[in-house]
């Protein structure tokens, strides 16, 4: 029985930590706002403009229609990595103090704000893939649900790496230099933008070694019946990736000061 009750207790602790960062979200809805206008104009501008000029980059699908999972994966990238800037603001504003002291372990406090961090990127996704249905993606049930499951994998996995980026930063200034040089090879070594196959050897292994390669790929296979790889093997690399940074992030919240 102490042993349920415990586990109760722990789960309230992520729920309330969960809702908080919820709050937050809601009354800045200009995030909403900023963080969506800025993948639709790749959407549209990048892909109506390069497609215009290679329109048969994979046979039978449209360029636009081609980098529309990279273009969801953008957002997901960029909005969980840089949800780690709120652990500076928390710490300036001694909301983090507050809360290491509280009778809450740093894992609930991290699962907790990795929560809030996945339901930001859910729902920008959610948005990104209603204008999908509008441009011509044709989904079904399983294609969404395994859509679902990638958007879920990829922001849990790039949220605990940006919190555990911002759990060693004091300045929003040195974090915001920092995690530049993290999502942009994140995501440009994607293949959002560009097939993987018949790349040159060097670059065919950085974008081997980017998590988010996998979580394009998934999601192109799912909504486009395309991919490099089998989507077995995505899931399965994607999880993996997924649980390394999960465990990233909360080592590195065990070891992050308050102050």
């Amino acid at each position: 029985m102490q042993s349920s009750i415990s586990v109760e207790d722990h789960l309230a602790k992520i729920y309330a930590i969960w809702l908080r960062e919820f709050k937050v979200f809601l009354r800045e809805k200009s995030r909403l706002v900023a963080s969506t206008f800025t993948p639709i104009l790749w959407l549209f501008v990048i892909g109506s403009g390069l497609g215009s000029a290679n329109p048969s980059t994979v046979p039978g699908v449209d360029y636009q229609q081609f980098i529309f999972p990279g273009i969801v994966s953008m957002s997901i990238i960029f909005t969980s990595v840089f949800y780690g800037s709120y652990i500076i603001w928390d710490r300036k504003f001694d909301f983090l103090k507050s809360v290491m002291v509280a009778p809450v372990s740093r894992g609930s406090v991290f699962v907790g704000k990795s929560l809030g961090g996945m339901t930001t990127s859910l729902i920008q996704a959610a948005i990104l893939l209603a204008i999908g249905a509008a441009i011509g993606i044709q989904f079904t049930p399983l294609s969404l649900l395994q859509d679902v499951a990638v958007i879920l994998l990829m922001s849990f996995g790039l949220t605990s790496l940006g919190l555990a980026l911002g759990s060693y930063m004091y300045s929003l200034e040195g974090f915001q230099m920092i995690v530049s040089f993290v999502v942009f090879p994140l995501f440009f070594l994607s293949g959002a933008l560009f097939p993987l196959d018949n790349l040159p050897s060097w670059l065919g292994v950085l974008t081997m070694a980017d998590p988010a390669t996998y979580g394009v790929d998934a999601m192109r296979n799912a909504m486009l019946g395309v991919g490099s790889h089998p989507a077995g093997l995505d899931f399965a690399v994607l999880t993996a990736y997924t649980a390394a940074l999960g465990f990233f992030g909360i080592y590195s919240f065990g070891r992050m000061k308050a102050v």
